[in-house]
């Protein structure tokens, strides 16, 4: 019995000791790959940006000057969110704001709204979405430029009227058999730059990695 005992207590040990060794192993391996991978978000951060912003309109690193925003309705989040804010010459110059379309065909389109500091679009990307291959193609850059439209659209030059697609009378093309993809986008934009319009002056605050509140 004190034999059996015994076994018992040496396996349960050596579990331990197993787990232990495992657990630092992760905490180590995590460690020495944080810095790499951090290092790789940030740079695809930058390169979809770069896409959205030229480069004679900032001269920081777009990506560490940000600050986190609440959930909101008007940019679709249901998280917080990141504001990437761009800088020339130490002058704001532009916001790339991260928005969520909730009406998709199939699910969420999320995207980067990038906004001038007159309220100007720079442009629009999608970074992901779940639509129907075929229906949902044009909406990524890289298969169609519809997503191009955005530029250069502002409060100013379309109405509220205006921010739909032309089968509901607005301003925005579509591609025949296909308008729930659109009016999503379309409608999660247009939120993106009054929610831009309501908050210029807190997402161009000078002190970064703050919190909007």
């Amino acid at each position: 019995m004190k034999e059996i005992s015994r076994s018992t207590f040496l396996a349960a040990m050596n579990l331990l000791l197993f787990a232990i060794v495992g657990t630092a192993m992760l905490a180590f391996t995590f460690d020495q790959t944080r810095s790499p991978i951090a290092k790789s978000e940030e740079q695809e951060r930058l390169k979809l940006i770069s896409q959205l912003l030229p480069p004679d309109l900032f001269d920081n690193n777009v990506v560490r000057d940000a600050i986190t925003l609440k959930p909101d309705a008007l940019l679709g989040t249901t998280d917080d969110s990141t504001a990437f804010r761009a800088r020339l010459h130490g002058q704001p110059s532009a916001v790339v704001l991260e928005a969520i379309a909730p009406d998709g065909y199939s699910g969420k389109i999320s995207l980067l709204v990038a906004v001038k500091t007159d309220g100007e679009i720079a442009g629009v990307r999608v970074v992901s979405h779940r639509e129907t291959p075929g229906l949902g193609d044009y909406i990524d850059l890289g298969k169609s430029n519809w997503i191009k439209n955005f530029d250069g659209a502002s409060q100013a030059r379309y109405k509220d009227p205006d921010w739909k697609v032309r089968k509901d009378g607005g301003q925005f093309d579509y591609m025949a058999g296909a308008t729930i993809t659109p009016r999503a986008v379309v409608k999660a934009v247009h939120k993106a730059l009054q929610y831009f319009e309501a908050n210029r002056d807190t997402l161009f605050a000078p002190t970064a990695h703050e919190t909007v509140k």
